[in-house]
């Protein structure tokens, strides 16, 4: 949607500033990849495909002909949430300055940043869009169990060792699922010192809570997020009592050398191993 296109929407300026600061703030704290990886746009909401890759040569039938090569290309997705505003909650705001609920495109805004992650992270194999996690290319290690206090740093000194061989040699993200980043608050026996402090050392792009399984150890020259269209709300219709509006973005991540990345095949049983668990009590005879 453009600037034009809000003017002859029934809201006013300052509604849609409102709305635009909610929505870039409630999505914001949401989203990962961006925080680690080069971002290139936005090119606006034509871009509908990039060239990903060389071109490759087409076998010919006559040795005497032309050569020919094919480049090759990935559809850019759009990511599309609607959402309502109640009429009377906007004339309030408006007319007797009254607070204005806006929690529904704060709902918005956090279901298109969770698919985003959704897509970064694991892509759509089935249309040809790998994820930092589902690309043939990656390297992969079968971790082992974090509840153990050595095991975590083991894995990604593991996982370093293997992009290091590769020829990437960091800095490093670190992407991992909640439990396993939040198991990193526990304390070495005998310190201070937490297992996260630690590892910041190694994973200078930053460790990062992510929807994934597992974890993955990253080196942002893995490939670039290209956006066409960033974040922006638009204005459908209204029907007396809401007005009704959506919220789009467009992109897609071009993955350059996908050996940048190692996942680590983790798991966190720390509800049973931890030293706050009661013991069961012996079963009565």
């Amino acid at each position: 949607m453009t600037e034009s296109d809000r003017l002859h929407s029934p809201l006013p300026p300052e509604v849609w500033d409102a709305l635009d600061d909610t929505a870039v703030e409630a999505a914001r704290a949401r989203l990962t990849t961006r925080r680690f990886l080069d971002i290139e746009g936005p090119f606006g909401l034509g871009l509908t495909a990039i060239e990903v890759g060389d071109d490759a040569p087409l076998p010919g039938a006559d040795p005497d002909a032309a050569d020919m090569a094919l480049g090759q290309a990935v559809g850019v997705p759009i990511i599309r949430r609607s959402f309502a505003l109640s009429t009377r909650r906007v004339a309030a705001y408006l007319d007797n300055n009254q607070p204005i609920d806006l929690s529904p495109i704060e709902d918005a805004a956090e279901a298109v940043a969770d698919r985003e992650e959704d897509l970064v992270y694991h892509g759509q194999p089935a249309f040809n869009l790998y994820g930092l996690l589902t690309h043939p290319g990656r390297q992969q290690l079968a971790g082992g169990d974090w509840a153990d206090l050595s095991r975590a740093l083991d894995d990604v000194l593991a996982a370093a060792t293997k992009l290091d061989d590769a020829g990437f040699r960091g800095p490093y993200a670190l992407a991992l699922e909640p439990a396993l980043y939040n198991g990193l608050f526990r304390l070495y026996p005998g310190s201070d010192v937490q297992q996260l402090q630690h590892l910041k050392s190694l994973c200078t792009c930053g460790i990062y809570k992510a929807p994934i399984q597992g974890g993955a150890l990253i080196d942002p020259r893995v490939g670039v997020l290209i956006v066409g269209q960033d974040l922006r709300t638009g204005y459908e219709s209204q029907d007396g009592i809401h007005y009704r509006l959506f919220m789009t973005e467009t992109l897609v991540l071009r993955i350059d050398d996908a050996a940048a990345v190692c996942t680590i095949a983790a798991t966190g049983d720390f509800l049973g191993k931890s030293a706050l668990a009661k013991p069961k009590a012996p079963a009565r005879k």
